[in-house]
């Protein structure tokens, strides 16, 4: 209360103040002396230190606001179309009394009534020669023009992009040229005719050489956009009769809008009838919808088709789902659109038309941007990514796995241009103040931590990318030496260790730029190993035996191990298990916490042994000579290179049932001698076999005892045919029997 009743004071002395500055000076000051005295009563309170604690003290006790005139509710919805269609009634009874008020003034005008056909001869007088020379020059211009055209369409035919692009770009170029120079001629010839020397010109003159400029240059673009004579020059997917259909009227409608509502109307308003200039233009713009219309139904049928065919043909992105819905209803959507157009310059044209105007152009341009960036991400997604020959000889994985990630991206980049082409239409549109937003803090802070944890995502991607081109660079063996086994299984780990440590690493960071706390995150992951490691104790097990395998280098890929009850090939070796490939086929993935022992069969060397059983007649010398002979025959083959020693006899290793067993070592590189051994065995079975040398089949010897002579009891056999059977006698020699005939 008493900061208003301060401002009150305040605003009273002011208010007397200049109160009493208007009256008169004879009067008696007496307002002027109350306000003087509650002045001096404030600056006396402001001035004492204690009155004046006191005075703020109360103020902060009591709290008190001044109090705020509402504001004014805006208008509802339905009050503002209520007061749209109010004007646009109001408007179009104007518009019927427009139409007879024209009428009359184009009676008063060819009866001459008050020297406005005068005037108008006059303006058209002022106005023909510059026409004239304006018209001459261009369309000069333009013949010239065309046959440059011709001329690069003719060169742009099986042409690169970048040919076409350059050959597009000369020829607009040269298009605005025209237009450019055909007005500086019709300017300087209004400037001569006014006054025969560079001087003024008429309003007339200016009415016709801007709007020649303005018309004309949008007929370039339309032109050089559509090249509904040159199709070598055309990026635009469309027939040549097309082309020509869409310039014609196009054309046709630029022109018609544009010399009327830019030079004819200001004209007539000028030298006529302010009437007579309005009905024109409303005369047009009629004309110009009812065009409108009939264009949109005469192509209803063709664009639908080719939407329907584009979604077909595009798949099931989100944007191709809608076309068939943009399909069936694009007329209906288009003719309301030019009605709204026709109605809002009816109601509006000051400032409704402008704005609308505005932002169909910011909606156009939105939609072709973006769909020129998705046209070209699509065609580079379908095009694929070709890396050079020299990178890919030393990377011959690079190109895949980019070609297989850049779809994603892609993907990305179609949704954000889609997103941003939205947000500029609802932007053009006032429908969300989306730069606003930007500008503001919530909006700067929301940028930017999307824009670093998008950043933040594609570095880790980089990263990625150049870790695993090196581990490639280093395993590819046409680059440099040839990585070992040990180097291969390391790479590997490395390559596999560092890419979940890197996703955690960048979905960490990315999350904390985002806003979101990750130290609740990091305690979670910390509660959750102890829980992983106390109820999966068999993973954690796997995870430090494997461990333990790595550092001590027991196994690596491709080497030849025995393995928890499996031999094979180590195919792949992680942290936890190992891919075990069996002789048949088979992948066996072996956990490294059921590993109680390996057995690598291909460290440092190999030993082929091969145990060679022979009769028990066979002389023990003959029987080493020619495993001697076969493995210098050994030596004269393929295998020589795998052989690092001599051969190792080792003599006679057992005695058995049938046969001696003689046994002899190849020593060779690690893992060869299987190979070696296989081909030693085939030579063996040929030399035994051409020095007589008997490898003896499994057989039994049956001894019958013998008596305190020496002498061996007869064993009698029984025949079991009726035919009389041959009887044997036992010699001296026990176990040897000899049949005898009957």
């Amino acid at each position: 209360m008493l900061r208003l009743l301060l401002i009150f004071i305040l605003f009273s002395a002011l208010s007397v103040s200049g109160h009493a500055q208007t009256t008169a000076p004879g009067d008696p000051p007496a307002h002027t002396a109350a306000a003087s005295a509650n002045v001096d009563a404030f600056i006396r309170i402001i001035e004492n230190d204690e009155t004046r604690l006191e005075l703020i003290n109360r103020l902060r006790e009591r709290g008190g606001e001044i109090a705020v005139a509402p504001e004014e509710a805006s208008p509802s919805l339905a009050t503002q179309v209520a007061e749209y269609t109010r004007q646009a009634a109001e408007q179009l009874s104007d518009g019927t009394m427009l139409a007879a008020s024209a009428a009359t003034e184009l009676v008063g005008v060819f009866s001459g009534a008050g020297g406005r056909l005068a005037n108008l001869q006059t303006a058209f007088l002022e106005i023909a020669v510059v026409a004239a020379v304006l018209l001459a020059v261009f369309f000069a211009l333009r013949a010239l023009i065309r046959w440059i055209k011709t001329s690069l369409a003719r060169r742009a035919i099986g042409g690169s992009f970048v040919v076409v692009l350059v050959s597009v770009v000369i020829a607009l170029v040269l298009e605005w040229a025209s237009v450019g120079t055909a007005w500086a001629a019709g300017y300087f010839t209004a400037l001569q005719a006014a006054t025969g020397e560079l001087g003024r010109m008429s309003l007339s003159q200016t009415l016709l050489l801007n709007a020649f400029l303005v018309v004309e240059t949008i007929k370039a673009v339309l032109r050089a956009t559509l090249q509904p004579r040159d199709p070598a020059l055309r990026f635009l997917p469309l027939s040549d009769t097309s082309a020509a259909y869409w310039h014609f009227w196009l054309a046709r409608l630029t022109s018609l809008v544009g010399y009327t509502f830019l030079f004819i109307a200001p004209l007539l308003a000028n030298n006529v009838s302010p009437a007579l200039a309005q009905a024109l233009r409303v005369l047009v713009l009629f004309v110009a919808l009812v065009t409108v219309i009939i264009i949109v139904l005469q192509n209803k049928s063709a664009v639908r088709t080719a939407l329907s065919a584009r979604a077909a043909e595009e798949g099931g992105n989100p944007l191709s789902r809608s076309l068939p819905l943009i399909a069936r209803y694009w007329h209906v959507v288009a003719i309301a659109y030019a009605v709204a157009i026709f109605l809002v310059w009816m109601v509006n044209p000051t400032n409704a038309l402008p704005f609308m105007l505005a932002a169909t152009a910011q909606t156009v341009l939105a939609i072709v941007v973006a769909s020129v960036v998705i046209y070209g991400v699509n065609r580079f997604v379908h095009g694929g990514l070709h890396l050079p020959q020299d990178i890919r000889t030393r990377l011959p994985l690079l190109e895949h796995r980019l070609n297989a990630f850049v779809p994603r991206v892609m993907q990305v980049v179609r949704f954000l241009v889609i997103l941003c082409a939205v947000l500029f239409i609802t932007q053009a549109w006032a429908l969300l103040d989306f730069s606003g937003w930007l500008v503001s803090e919530a909006g700067t802070r929301v940028t930017g931590a999307v824009a670093s944890a998008g950043i933040i995502v594609l570095i880790g991607f980089a990263i990625y990318i150049a870790m695993s081109s090196w581990v490639e660079y280093r395993l590819n063996p046409q680059i440099g030496h040839v990585a070992t086994a040990r180097e291969k299984t390391l790479l590997s780990l490395f390559r596999n260790a560092f890419t979940i440590a890197l996703a955690v690493l960048i979905t960490m960071l990315a999350l904390a730029q985002i806003g979101v706390n990750i130290a609740p995150l990091l305690a979670g992951a910390g509660v959750l190993g102890l829980a992983i490691g106390f109820g999966a104790q068999k993973f954690v097990q796997d995870i430090i035996t494997g461990a333990f395998i790595q550092f001590e280098n027991i196994m690596n890929e491709g080497d030849v191990v025995q393995a928890g009850g499996q031999s094979g090939v180590v195919e792949h070796l992680t942290i936890r298990s190992v891919s075990i490939r069996s002789a048949d086929g088979t992948l066996h993935v072996i956990p490294f916490s059921s590993v109680d022992a390996v057995s690598n069969m291909m460290r440092g060397f190999s030993y082929h042994v091969a145990d060679i059983g022979v009769a028990y007649r066979e002389d023990i010398g003959e029987v080493k000579e020619a495993m001697g002979e076969a493995f210098d025959l050994l030596m004269q083959t393929e295998h020589k290179d795998s052989i690092v020693d001599a051969l190792e006899m080792q003599g006679v290793t057992a005695l058995g049932d049938s046969a001696v067993n003689v046994r002899a070592r190849i020593k060779t590189l690690p893992g060869k001698h299987w190979g070696a051994g296989r081909a030693y065995n085939e030579i063996i079975k040929t030399v035994f076999g051409r020095r007589g040398i008997e490898l003896p089949y499994p057989h039994m010897t049956i001894y019958m005892g013998e008596d305190k002579q020496g002498n061996a009891p007869p064993l009698h056999i029984e025949g079991l045919t009726p035919s009389a059977p041959a009887t044997p006698t036992v010699q001296a020699n026990p176990g040897t029997i000899e049949p005898k005939p009957a």
